[in-house]
């Protein structure tokens, strides 16, 4: 179950970015998470809430985006979608294996609450 480090170390990079923003509360943590990066987003769900407990996190939620798998065909000089189990160009049928999207595993964004103000950053 490698969701669990990868939580782990999503908490340790939010934590470190949320100090720029001193008594701020996280509310939201958004990740760009590609299809074939091999995350199971229910374990990846658990893991975060067993990585926050006891955090700045706690009580922080964690929206997952899954990003569909895009590749470039040199044959038909076209980025198209395609499923996880073909790898092979949607417009022209050409076998590919220029990945241009499918892959990621980034935050894409931190909502915070400045107390102070009561109002919402994104970072």
């Amino acid at each position: 179950m490698h969701e669990l480090s990868i939580a782990a170390s999503i908490v340790e990079t939010v934590t470190e970015s949320a100090a720029a923003y001193p008594g701020a509360q996280v509310i939201e943590v958004r990740l760009r998470v590609g299809a074939l990066s091999a995350v199971v987003e229910e374990s990846l769900q658990f893991c975060w809430g067993v990585s926050t407990e006891g955090t700045p996190l706690a009580g922080a939620k964690l929206v997952i985006r899954t990003m569909p798998v895009v590749v470039h065909c040199a044959g038909c000089n076209a980025d198209s979608e395609i499923g996880v189990q073909s790898f092979r160009c949607s417009k022209c049928g050409e076998l590919t294996a220029d990945l241009r999207q499918g892959q990621e595993l980034e935050i894409e964004s931190i909502e915070i609450e400045e107390p102070e103000s009561a109002s919402t950053v994104t970072a």
